[in-house]
């Protein structure tokens, strides 16, 4: 009779080896960047320039209050690192960090601010200058568009 030996660790490397292979792959996703800084308004329509403006305005006045507070934030490490041990150079980085994110994102939200108000500014010529059209339409009778048609010209009898 064959004895099977059955080599209980075989199993347990392999499901330690796909354990470790899966955990190294959330933390590479969870620590990967997920995008741009300045987020994309929701409910605001792609063409009303006027009202991106101001939601960017905003975007950027709000990044400028915390930008504020970040830097008290961080001269105060700087000022007093021994209030802090070892954990306040931690604090201290993470406070400069912040500050570097809310600069750029000051950045692009002024950026994005500044082209929606270009973009604003050419729709309202583009719709001043088709209402000229319609008003220089206007203008001409209809008689003399009729008349350029030869069916229309005279009075032909039903």
């Amino acid at each position: 009779m064959t004895t099977f030996i059955y080599d209980w660790r075989v199993p347990i490397n392999k499901v330690l080896k796909l354990s470790s292979l899966l955990l190294a792959l959330t933390v590479l996703a969870s620590c990967a960047q997920m995008g741009s800084s300045v987020a994309k308004p929701t409910g605001i329509s792609s063409n009303d320039h006027g009202a991106l403006v101001k939601y960017y305005e905003g975007v950027a006045k709000d990044a400028k209050l915390r930008l504020q507070e970040n830097k008290k934030i961080l001269q105060e490490y700087e000022a007093h690192p021994y209030y802090f041990g070892r954990q306040g150079l931690d604090a201290q980085s993470h406070a400069a960090a912040n500050v570097r994110a809310y600069e750029k994102a000051i950045r692009e939200s002024l950026i994005f601010a500044d082209f929606h108000r270009k973009m604003a500014m050419e729709q309202i010529g583009q719709k001043s200058n088709q209402t000229k059209k319609v008003e220089t339409n206007q203008d001409r009778g209809f008689t003399s568009e009729i008349s350029e048609y030869s069916e229309y010209s005279g009075n032909k009898g039903l």
